[in-house]
């Protein structure tokens, strides 16, 4: 087997394995939409883990960046108001679905959840068209 291969497959395990010890050990999802969403409003006890995980996340990115520039994108997709517009979007789209890909394509599935299995399928589906719709205005940046 080819690294292309190995290394996707390595990092899938990781993400589950990450995700199923967060659960096992503490009961909680890693849906980063809600370890986010949760973070000001927590108690304070219950700020310190939602802290932590998100400090791994920029961690994680920076070692990657540190590895392997190249593996991160060198700017971003489209122009500014574009990409902060598409954030509030996901946000949005978050809120409505009462959880992200995260929560409910990594955990939710994981845990057989048909409301995550349903939330799944909806953001997929609406992604592609979306993607579909948008590059050519967008002048193929997507």
């Amino acid at each position: 087997m080819s690294l292309d291969i190995l290394l996707p497959l390595l990092g899938g395990l990781l993400i589950g394995a990450s995700a199923l010890l967060l659960l096992g050990v503490s009961g909680r999802i890693a849906g980063v939409s809600g370890i986010v969403g949760g973070l000001m409003l927590a108690p304070r006890g219950d700020r310190s883990w939602r802290l932590a995980f998100l400090g791994g996340l920029m961690v994680g990115g920076l070692l990657l960046l540190g590895i392997d520039p190249a593996a991160l994108p060198d700017g971003l997709p489209a122009t500014t108001p574009i990409v902060v517009l598409a954030g509030f979007l996901v946000g949005y789209g978050a809120r409505a679905a009462n959880g992200c890909t995260s929560g409910h394509g990594v955990c939710g599935l994981g845990r057989r959840s048909r409301r995550s299995l349903v939330a799944v399928l909806v953001f997929m589906g609406a992604g592609v068209i979306t993607a579909q719709l948008v590059r050519p205005l967008l002048g193929g940046a997507l």
